[in-house]
């Protein structure tokens, strides 16, 4: 009888164990995402957006009057790009040689050699620069000017400036879907602007939500993802742009990122220090995932060519300043030295 009772007990263990671990593997996949890693590279200054270059796969972060290049293999830094005045975006050409680097401060787009990291010409732009994308389709650069309300069409080819396009209010960040078009906030009126690549012209203009800020494309679906102040994510037919769905996000976003391979599609949101992770179940229906726990001024990101990773930046902060009149809503200080990249990963 007592043989009895340990068999019984070693196979009630055993399946509770076999339960436990069922649930574990269904709580991992249900929430894959965590913080893998964080890099503590250091300088001072603030910083922007940040991208991946796909060939390789070197990080470039934004801060201030030059550009960081992050290994993401050591994660360590391995160049600056210094000599500009505020930068805000990088985009990179499809030849593997050539970036871009909006410089805001000096009203200008730096051109510059991927291999060397070193600015071989800047090309005059609008009045602050800050939004940019490459478009494929016709190999130019389109760098969004957040003061003079235009866009700056730059021919990679001859690095010389085709077009100036007027836009209906204040830009923010841009997409291309490969075939022609080129997407953009338009932060101030809550809208998204449709641009015909060749033509230089504004064809549609359509209201979304509240200040969108960071925006994300899958080009198979014909989907936008443009992240909102409200704590929503609009999703927006490319066609009619009709909003189809709005995910919750978390407060104070800036940016937004898109996976192809999995379909997942991400909110960093500075304010709440968390990064939203939303799949795309079909083209008008979507799940929130996670809210991932990062840090609170991680506003901006980069996603990983193959969508392994999510890459965002933040520092330690100061005790907020008390208002002035010169400034009625100062911002707390950077601790010196404390800048980081927090890696995200599955």
């Amino acid at each position: 009888m007592r043989h009895f009772r340990k068999i019984a007990s070693f196979t009630v263990a055993a399946g509770i164990l076999v339960l436990g671990l069922e649930a574990a593997r269904a709580q991992s996949a249900a929430t894959p995402f965590h913080v893998a890693q964080e890099w503590k590279i250091g300088g001072d200054g603030g910083w922007d957006y940040m991208a991946v270059d796909p060939h390789s796969k070197l990080l470039y972060v934004t801060r201030g009057n030059h550009v960081i290049v992050v290994d993401t293999g050591a994660g360590k830094q391995v160049a600056d790009i210094a000599g500009l005045h505020g930068t805000h975006g990088v985009v990179f050409s499809s030849d593997g040689v050539h970036g871009y680097i909006t410089d805001g401060g000096g009203n200008q787009v730096a051109e510059f050699d991927r291999q060397t990291n070193t600015i071989e010409k800047t090309i005059p732009a609008g009045t602050g620069p800050d939004g940019a994308v490459f478009d494929p389709y016709t190999k130019t650069v389109w760098a969004f000017n957040g003061h003079s309300h235009d866009v700056t069409v730059i021919d990679t080819n001859t690095n010389t400036v085709l077009a100036t396009v007027a836009l209906p209010g204040k830009p923010e960040f841009p997409v291309s879907d490969g075939a022609g078009f080129i997407y953009d906030n338009i932060e101030d009126k809550g809208e998204i602007v449709k641009l015909d690549a060749k033509a230089h012209t504004v064809v549609a203009t359509w209201p979304v939500c509240d200040s969108p800020s960071g925006l994300a494309i899958d080009t198979a679906s014909h989907r936008l993802f443009a992240v909102c102040d409200g704590g929503k994510m609009a999703v927006v037919d490319t066609e009619s742009g009709k909003v189809v769905a709005t995910p919750a996000i978390g407060d104070g976003p800036d940016a937004a990122g898109f996976s192809p391979i999995d379909q997942f599609v991400f909110s960093s949101n500075g304010q709440s220090g968390t990064l939203t992770v939303v799949h795309e179940d079909g083209p008008d229906h979507y799940t929130l995932v996670q809210n991932v726990a990062t840090r609170r001024g991680a506003r901006t990101m980069a996603v990983d060519p193959d969508g392994s990773h999510v890459y965002l930046v933040t520092a330690e902060f100061g005790p907020k300043p008390a208002p002035t009149a010169d400034n009625p809503r100062p911002r707390p200080p950077i601790v010196p030295g404390s800048f980081e990249v927090i890696v995200v990963g599955k």
